[in-house]
């Protein structure tokens, strides 16, 4: 329902901030990593939004980029994680590192998050296990173009390789290369292993 807004920044009271829309304030909270981004109090801030109505309250969430939002949607989806928790995920973790520890299923990185305990972060990893592959070029270390990377990572994966395995036979392509050629380079990387 309310997908952005753009005001004047009036409060900071981590995690929750107040932003003036022509008189209005409105209470939104934010992972620590947006916060770290927002201007000086009195300044104008644009930030995007996700709505939540529940029985007992109408929430608002403000992320400073897509990314972080799209992250925030799909830790929600999973059964047993409130928005409260996937804001402390997203403060905790900046979504490359999440999408790494999904990709390389670390649960032990999960459960350095405050609430995060060994059992909530393997179903996260579960749960999450193929919906964070958008996000792989944001790895650190991933060097492939993201049209490239996703389609040579679709293909390994289809191929019988596990997560794990092609990214890290991705990390050792050059970064233009095409696709083909980015296959069969990863193969080469994975029969050696």
């Amino acid at each position: 329902m309310i997908g952005r807004i753009q005001g004047i920044l009036v409060q900071k009271n981590p995690p929750r901030i107040v932003v003036d829309c022509q008189g209005v304030g409105y209470e939104i909270d934010v992972p620590m990593s947006t916060l770290y981004q927002l201007p000086e109090l009195g300044t104008q801030v644009t930030l995007l939004t996700h709505f939540l109505v529940r029985e007992d309250a109408q929430l608002l969430f403000g992320f400073a980029s897509e990314t972080e939002r799209e992250a925030f949607r799909c830790l929600i989806k999973i059964s047993g994680v409130g928005a409260r928790t996937a804001l402390s995920i997203l403060s905790g973790m900046s979504v490359p590192e999440i999408a790494q520890a999904v990709l390389m299923q670390e649960a032990a990185r999960l459960t350095t998050i405050p609430g995060i305990g060994k059992k909530t972060a393997e179903r996260l990893l579960l749960e999450l296990k193929g919906k964070f592959g958008t996000m792989l070029t944001a790895i650190p270390g991933v060097t492939v173009k993201q049209e490239v990377s996703t389609e040579i990572l679709q293909a390994l994966l289809a191929l019988g390789y596990s997560d794990k395995e092609a990214v890290l036979a991705i990390k050792q392509i050059p970064t233009d290369v095409s696709v083909s050629d980015g296959i069969r380079a990863a193969l080469k990387t994975l029969s050696k292993a």
